[in-house]
């Protein structure tokens, strides 16, 4: 039977031919600008069974973007559906749109801004290094100081931020990092002691709840808001992440909720920077500082067990849960934005 033959047709056999004749040959394929992942995702490890019921068997670690310096501060907005984070040494904060994946920059200049997060009113909250400050963006376009001093002393350098629903109280944690260096901030001198603070929702005044922490750094609360997570990577002699029960305005119950050492890794440990709790309850924590193996996000189920590990080329910064399920986990890690599916749900609006 006759067949007429496009010029489509005669690629579609050429190629196959060809990748038959390379399969029989045994030349491998070139797939340098493709990079396939084979599911289930290698790097996606489950430590502890209790794991397994977040880990999507078809579904690949992704990176969305690169070319910052040092990437952190990542969250995430429900109604623009977009990420927003920054590279702090370039003092700049960028946008990546769901809708097409476009990455533009959002902020320039942003305070060297380090911790992103959004109120439930829906405005950015950004804790500014290079400030010394916290501030708040607000629906007109303006900027609103909301905290830069305390007792009459100069915050060190704001970090990460979280906000209370009920309150509308913003707390967040002041470990000086971008005082301590030009290449984050404005290096100057630490006038307080290293705290977590919150600001009131009503009047907007200030007040320390706890300063018996080393360097406050990621901050989160349990799922029910009864707890507050803060990662200190200051702590000796192992980097953890600490935990305080929430009674209304004040922290009591200090505790360590886990530390970042890890088997295999003899006693080096690396630090916990952003972290987030899911709708169980496990808290997710950006890690790195050790190298292969280690560096990425650490899980950690609510009695502080390890039961998994998403495992990046990159030391991770801090992370966020977003998406339009809240199922999707974005990663800073470093120089580059990474992102996986899986199979839980932040805990809260980011």
């Amino acid at each position: 039977m006759s067949k007429t033959l496009t010029r489509r047709s005669l690629f579609a056999a050429g190629a196959a031919a060809a990748a038959g004749a390379a399969a029989l040959s045994g030349q491998e394929r070139d797939w340098t600008n493709v990079q396939p992942t084979r599911y289930p995702d290698p790097d996606i490890v489950t430590l502890d069974p209790r794991f397994t019921k977040y880990v999507l068997g078809n579904t690949p670690i992704q990176r969305l973007h690169v070319g910052m310096l040092w990437a952190e501060g990542t969250a995430w907005n429900n109604v623009g559906r977009y990420l927003v984070w920054s590279d702090i040494p370039n003092n700049v904060q960028y946008r990546w749109l769901e809708e097409d994946g476009h990455v533009s920059v959002f902020r320039n200049p942003s305070g060297n801004s380090n911790g992103n997060t959004f109120d439930y009113q829906g405005r950015q909250l950004s804790c500014e290094h290079g400030n010394r400050r916290v501030v708040r963006y607000e629906h007109d376009g303006t900027v609103t100081d909301l905290a830069d001093s305390f007792e009459g002393k100069r915050l060190n350098a704001p970090n990460d931020v979280v906000v209370h629903p009920n309150t509308n109280d913003i707390w967040f944690t002041d470990p000086g990092y971008g005082t301590m260096m030009h290449y984050e901030g404005n290096k100057g001198t630490l006038e307080i002691k290293e705290a977590v603070y919150r600001i009131d929702g009503q009047n907007g005044s200030l007040h320390k709840v706890a300063d018996e922490i080393d360097k406050p750094n990621g901050i989160c609360f349990s799922p029910d808001y009864s707890t507050l997570y803060v990662a200190d990577t200051g702590s000796a002699p192992y980097k953890d992440i600490k935990a305080w029960t929430v009674n209304g305005t004040r922290l009591t119950n200090r505790r360590i909720f886990t530390d970042m050492r890890m088997d295999g890794f003899g006693e080096v440990t690396g630090n916990a920077d952003g972290i987030r709790c899911d709708t169980d309850g496990n808290v997710w924590a950006a890690g790195g500082w050790v190298g292969d193996g280690y560096d990425g996000v650490h899980v950690f189920a609510p009695d502080g067990d390890r039961i998994g590990l998403i495992k990046l080329p990159e030391i991770c910064g801090n992370l966020c849960f977003g998406g339009r399920k809240r199922n999707r986990l974005f990663m800073a890690g470093s120089q580059s934005i990474y992102t996986v599916y899986v199979e839980t749900q932040g805990a809260h609006i980011t």
